[in-house]
């Protein structure tokens, strides 16, 4: 098992077209390991492969008190109604922001043994990591679902070397990209 680095809002590999899984074997399996344990000592709930580096449509959740579980191929089926939720990142640490989200969320995908699996939930932290997670492997941040840079506040200090100034003027480009795309 290797605890991998989390890559930050700026990096391309966060922005880039994901690959499908074309097999899930012992290397996707021990990739899997590797993000849990990843996702596990940057204390989140959820990760996907771009975090890490690795263009593959491949995400692993771990909810509170539950054992968690790896998405591979994720796609979302269907959405139901929405709902305001505070959000953060281990791709944006230390900033949180008010995003619109769908109540009730249904994804398709493959288990860590390639099985294929069905989960929907509702109005809870797995709906929000479901859709939060889905969009990481489609080259989207939570910042993107954000309209306006006042949307985001600042939390806690990240230990990196990178400034406030920047973090906000990274967010402030992504928005700004986002309002001529519209």
């Amino acid at each position: 098992m290797t605890i991998r680095p989390i890559r930050y809002l700026g990096d391309p590999v966060l922005r880039l077209p994901t690959r499908r899984v074309r097999r899930v074997n012992s290397d996707i399996q021990l990739l899997v390991t590797d993000m849990i344990e990843s996702m596990y000592a940057t204390n989140g709930v959820g990760l996907a492969a771009p975090q890490i580096g690795i263009s593959l449509k491949l995400v692993v959740i771990g909810m509170p008190d539950e054992n968690p579980f790896a998405l591979i191929n994720p796609e979302i089926t269907k959405r139901e109604g929405t709902r305001v939720v505070s959000e953060g990142c281990l791709s944006v640490p230390g900033y949180s922001g008010s995003v619109t989200r769908s109540e009730r969320v249904t994804v398709r995908a493959l288990s860590a043994k390639g099985e294929r699996v069905h989960i929907t939930s509702e109005n809870d932290l797995l709906a929000q990591a479901l859709e939060h997670e889905t969009d990481h492997v489609n080259g989207l941040l939570y910042v993107d679902h954000l309209n306006v840079a006042s949307d985001i506040r600042y939390m806690h200090p990240r230990g990196d070397d990178q400034s406030d100034d920047e973090d906000m003027e990274e967010l402030d480009d992504n928005l700004v990209e986002k309002s001529n795309r519209e």
